[in-house]
């Protein structure tokens, strides 16, 4: 990056300060309090995170060291401490609440399955027992490749339970993807499933498993486990294949914990979106576990009779903190759900709320975009009174988007928690806590107590508020990624640049902080335009878009101009028909001139685009590196096997004709 800040265009001005009511029965209620927690941390930082897990965890060993930096940035918490997160999430409810309902599972037909703390305690020892009994041990790693189920779940707790470091792959990955994690991991196990149910059709898993195996190389795989989810047709193999339930058949449902040290590690996750070699991201047992807790405390201001719905796939890191471990670590109910928010069709996710009195909604912009377009006033035909709280994860949402969850979704009474944080930091790092901070829309607005964030220049120095950078976080924290596995070096590349003094995390977004001290992400720093030398936000002016009347979802990125240096290329999907013809070329005026408007001439796109569709994961994040390749004119080589829809992509190579 240039020297040059980057530009804050965005001028958002509405604040939402929460209800008195919700204030004075929050977990962390009002400003005294939350500045209490942070006055602590800034006087006794190593202390104030001892104090914690202290409190929020069970520890078999007490822990006498709290952070080891003597050999930065590799840094350990707890390190003397042994714990098992397992334990942590199952057998301390076992005496205080065992008949409870910890999951209701609603799969893709709509049929239900509802399982108590001592159920699933059960269905746990005898997975790790299951696990043990094909060899797997401590430090072992299992592949976990298997639609959103309990069964996930039971997988995921029954490697925490022995130990074994689990690799969760997302179900919508290809062969290849599975094919590469296997290797980086040398896992010695795959879990998987005959097929996942999606939006009323079946796509195989196990089928994909065969095929990454036999590209070679996966000598170390010695069991494949296949819950029969489907019935569907598979291919067998005697010598490595066997079908779950025979696996768990009179296997013990009691299992003493594996008691590991509190850095451990407990997955590997590898992200998404990474060209070459992919990147797994190693974190710890204690740290984690400790983050997961307390931000379900703190961010989701955890009541005991909340049904808690976090919308996420458990193969990414939403899904591994707020749907495996943080629900169970405080004994929450929470609602695990298979299918797709549009199947039978776009009611689904209202329909789910009002039926099983959901209190707590967690989901990310692109959902919460996708379903404004289907039917913005949908909603309105539902209950939805059981709502308490909302929050949206994964990218920044628009304001326009978030008015819409505020009034339809939330009728102007729940708090909304927009979520900053990374698969490498574990857990929720910049956020509102719901009965503290007065929201704006698009702003993640604060920094959790104890998360040393900051703006800073390309020298590393503070930058003033009102003026844009890089966002860093000055201290380590409990749930931050230990290393890349396998690969420390890149670790210390991606992560604790040079550039930084190696002394601050990177996180890799550019950010803004108002005059108010709150934070705003301006998109990923490779994100960041550069026109006529002004240096703009990606979101910013995807913001503007999105806010048109006509706008459904947009995307934006840079493309090289000889006049500009970087030309403003805008994907955008109306809330009609995909124009053509004239029609288009009227539309793309109406939109250069609403952004020269909202923003200013310099942020006017110089190329729109229509589709019917951005190119998407299945987990709904776009595909930015795709667009940018379109928007270049470049061929795309890149792997397309994990979009929702590679057609899309011919249809924006097109352009306005």
């Amino acid at each position: 990056m240039s020297d040059t800040s980057i530009e804050s265009v965005l001028h958002e001005t509405r604040t939402f300060a929460p209800a008195p009511a919700f204030v004075s029965k929050a977990t962390i209620s009002g400003m005294a309090a939350y500045d209490k927690l942070c006055a602590e941390a800034e006087q006794d930082f190593t202390g104030f995170w001892a104090r914690l897990a202290r409190e929020h965890l069970l520890w078999q060993k007490p822990f006498t060291q709290i952070l080891d930096e003597s050999n930065a940035p590799f840094f350990k918490w707890f390190a003397d401490g042994k714990l098992n997160v397992s334990y942590n999430c199952l057998d301390r409810h076992l005496q205080t609440q065992p008949e409870k309902t910890a999951i209701i599972f609603e799969a893709d037909d709509g049929a239900l399955t509802k399982i108590s703390y001592r159920d699933l305690h059960k269905r746990v020892c005898a997975m790790a027992n299951a696990l043990r009994s094909r060899g797997i041990n401590k430090g072992d790693r299992v592949l976990i490749y298997m639609p959103m189920s309990i069964e996930a779940v039971v997988a995921m707790q029954g490697c925490a339970r022995i130990g074994a470091i689990h690799s969760v792959v997302f179900g919508g990955f290809s062969a290849k993807s599975v094919h590469e994690r296997i290797l980086d991991a040398g896992a010695v196990a795959v879990l998987t499933a005959d097929e996942q149910m999606r939006g009323g059709r079946a796509i195989p898993l196990k089928a994909a498993v065969d095929e990454a195996l036999a590209m070679g190389g996966c000598e170390s795989v010695k069991t494949v486990a296949v819950f029969k989810r489907t019935g569907g047709k598979v291919q067998w193999d005697d010598q490595r294949d066997i079908w779950l339930h025979d696996l768990l058949k009179g296997q013990a449902e009691t299992c003493e914990p594996e008691w590991v040290g509190a850095e451990h590690p407990l997955f590997i996750l590898y992200t998404s979106g990474s060209t070459g070699k992919p990147k797994g991201v190693q974190h710890s047992s204690g740290g984690y576990i400790l983050h997961a807790t307390l931000t379900m405390k703190w961010t989701f201001d955890y009541k005991p009779d909340d049904v808690f719905w976090c919308t996420a796939d458990v193969g990414w890191i939403t899904g591994h903190t707020y749907v495996c471990y943080g629900p169970l670590a405080v004994g929450a109910t929470q609602l695990i759900f298979e299918g797709v928010p549009t199947y039978p069709d776009a009611t689904r996710f209202w329909r789910m709320i009002q039926d099983h009195k959901v209190s707590v909604f967690y989901t990310a912009p692109t959902a919460i975009r996708s379903l404004i377009k289907l039917g913005a006033d949908l909603p309105k035909k539902f209950d939805l009174s059981s709502l308490r709280l909302l929050g949206t994860v994964g990218e920044p949402i628009n304001p326009e988007a978030w008015m819409w969850y505020h009034e339809t979704v939330g009728q102007q009474r729940c708090p909304i928690v927009d979520t900053w944080w990374q698969t490498e930091t574990g857990g929720h790092m910049i956020t509102p806590l719901p009965g503290v901070v007065s929201t704006k829309p698009g702003s993640c607005t604060l920094p959790l107590p104890g998360i040393m964030a900051a703006i800073v220049d390309e020298a590393g120095h503070d930058v003033e508020k009102g003026k844009g950078g890089f966002l860093v976080i000055k201290r380590p924290w409990p749930s931050m990624i230990r290393t890349i596995w396998g690969d420390p070096e890149r670790f210390k590349k991606s992560y604790y640049p040079e550039d930084f003094h190696g002394k601050y995390y990177l996180a890799g977004d550019g950010a803004n902080r108002d005059l108010d001290g709150y934070f705003w992400i301006m998109g990923r720093i490779d994100d960041v335009l550069n026109v006529s030398g002004h240096r703009l936000g990606t979101m910013e002016i995807e913001s503007a878009l999105v806010a048109n009347p006509l706008v459904a979802e947009a995307a934006v990125v840079g493309r090289p101009d000889d006049l500009t240096g970087e030309a403003v290329c805008a994907f955008v999907v109306l809330k009609q028909a995909r124009p053509t013809g004239d029609e288009a070329k009227k539309i793309v005026k109406q939109l250069q001139d609403w952004v020269g408007k909202e923003i200013g001439a310099i942020a006017k796109p110089k190329d729109i685009r229509f589709g019917e569709n951005l190119p998407k994961t299945r987990s709904g994040k776009i595909m930015r590196r795709l667009l940018r390749s379109i928007a270049k004119g470049e061929e795309i080589t890149q792997d397309v096997s994990t979009l929702e829809n590679p057609a899309i992509l011919q249809q924006l190579k097109e352009g306005v004709q």
